[in-house]
């Protein structure tokens, strides 16, 4: 039988033509057909003990799922995935399925694994898509109220999991629209915004409420919300506070944190000029300095503005860049260019203060460093410029100091990071749980959902037993 099933090839999934799609903002991978994915699905083994659950950090049970796939029974398998995810659509777009569900598949030893982020997408798009959306029963309520501060993938999984515990769970978001760092710092062509609002309403609809335009530690306290009968908190704020590279003229008109310029192109909708009049330097000839997913993103959200050239600068190697492969091959198929063992040291400018040239410093690898990955050394003497009017600095992002600047009763690292138990997300604050990247610094979507769920069994245990 398995030998049978691994003679199935892993489906591809069709995609927008690269050359179209690099001046659109359309999504780029058009999802499985119902055929397609029932073939797909077959191909699953069926595990006794199936690695890829072990390696899901919400623990969805996925040869289920899988499984009323392949018997064309989508309406069971969209509710045996919702048991523990209730951003399927999210999770199937942008989780890195081959370095955790995907990367523990049977199949994936020899051959090709199982494509599950593509099946979970499948099921969610079929539910949404039929109108076959469907509440499940929610317990009575315990006159217990939950304040969730941020409504990222963590924020936001918390909140699910308490109104489903029968908790009033409100969550306080400072920008004009919920969805976090899925809102903002993942352009349409990756989650098209209509799917990420479609998933927050099933949580509204569940009970879950939202304010909006609420910045937690400016305008009220934590101690404030338990003032106002809130009895347990949960903090997920993210990392929102982005690195620069600390070299001359970063402050030129024409540089801009990855942060910033995600956040303008896509919560301010800058994509859709002229119907909105978003600020936004759209550079003919532009870099992107690192190779994470969010550099990715920048760098294909700067061909779609327009560029005549883009550039994605990095310090190492491509074996050391930590995006997506997948994400790395649209790239490329888009026509951006990758500058390896390439290091900015200088940006230049005209008597405007506009940035024009960028001087970089060829690098070579040494020793690895604490990353484990080989640390780039700079060649001496090895210098060279490119013209460049639009610069993205995607390096990483820490701590926002807003809110645990305003709550010393919350412990902080070195680096600024809220102190919370693995397990549970307790924090030193009695009352207060915290989970995502406030915690972990920058990490994917699903690790921060897993920590809200781990958070969220702890909430409902101290709501209804004690501290």
């Amino acid at each position: 039988m398995a030998e049978v099933k691994e003679k199935v090839p892993r489906q591809k999934m069709p995609e927008q033509d690269p050359g179209v799609r690099k001046r659109n903002f359309k999504e780029v991978p058009l999802g499985y057909p119902a055929e397609t994915a029932i073939l797909e699905a077959g191909r699953c083994l069926q595990c006794k003990t199936p690695g890829c659950s072990k390696g899901c950090p919400v623990g969805i049970d996925i040869p289920g799922f899988i499984k009323e796939i392949a018997s064309k029974n989508f309406e069971a398998g969209i509710a045996k995935l919702k048991e523990q995810n209730a951003l399927p659509a999210v999770c199937g777009r942008v989780c890195p399925q081959e370095s955790q569900c995907e990367g523990g598949c049977i199949l994936g030893k020899k051959g090709e694994s199982v494509a599950i982020g593509r099946l979970e997408r499948f099921l969610a798009d079929w539910e949404r898509n039929e109108g076959k959306v469907k509440l499940p029963n929610i317990p009575a309520p315990t006159g217990k109220r939950v304040a969730v501060v941020g409504s990222g993938p963590s924020g936001l999984t918390v909140a699910g999991d308490l109104c489903l515990k029968g908790h009033d769970v409100t969550v306080f978001e400072a920008f004009h629209k919920p969805g976090g760092v899925l809102l903002y710092g993942i352009p349409e062509f990756r989650l098209p915004k209509d799917i990420l609002f479609a998933e927050i309403n099933y949580l509204e609809r569940l009970g879950v409420k939202f304010e909006v335009n609420s910045v937690v530690g400016k305008v009220v306290s934590l101690e404030e919300l338990f003032a106002e009968g809130y009895q347990a908190i949960y903090v997920a704020v993210g990392a929102g506070l982005p690195y620069f590279l600390g070299v001359p003229g970063e402050n030129l008109i024409g540089v801009y944190s990855a942060n910033e310029y995600l956040t303008r192109s896509n919560l301010m909708k800058a994509y859709l000029f002229p119907e909105y009049d978003t600020p936004l330097v759209r550079g003919k000839n532009v870099i992107v300095v690192g190779a994470g997913n969010v550099a990715m993103d920048s760098a294909r959200t700067a061909m779609r503005m327009g560029a005549d050239t883009v550039k994605i600068v990095y310090r190492r190697s491509r074996e050391e860049m930590p995006a997506r492969a997948e994400e790395i091959h649209h790239a490329e198929e888009e026509g951006i260019e990758l500058f390896l063992l390439t290091n900015p040291v200088r940006f230049m400018g005209d008597a405007d203060g506009r940035l024009t040239t960028v001087e970089c410093q060829k690098m070579e690898l040494g020793e690895p460093d604490a990353s484990g990955r080989r640390r780039p050394v700079p060649i001496e003497g090895a210098f060279f410029t490119m013209p460049t009017d639009l610069a993205v600095i995607s390096v990483g992002a820490g701590a926002n100091p807003l809110l645990t600047s305003t709550t010393p009763a919350l412990s902080l690292n070195k680096r600024g990071y809220i102190v919370a138990q693995a397990e549970t997300g307790k924090t030193t604050m009695k009352g207060v749980w915290a989970g995502g990247d406030i915690v972990t610094g920058m990490a994917t979507v699903i690790q921060a959902m897993g920590a809200g769920k781990q958070a969220a069994a702890s909430m409902h245990a101290y709501l209804t037993m004690g501290w």
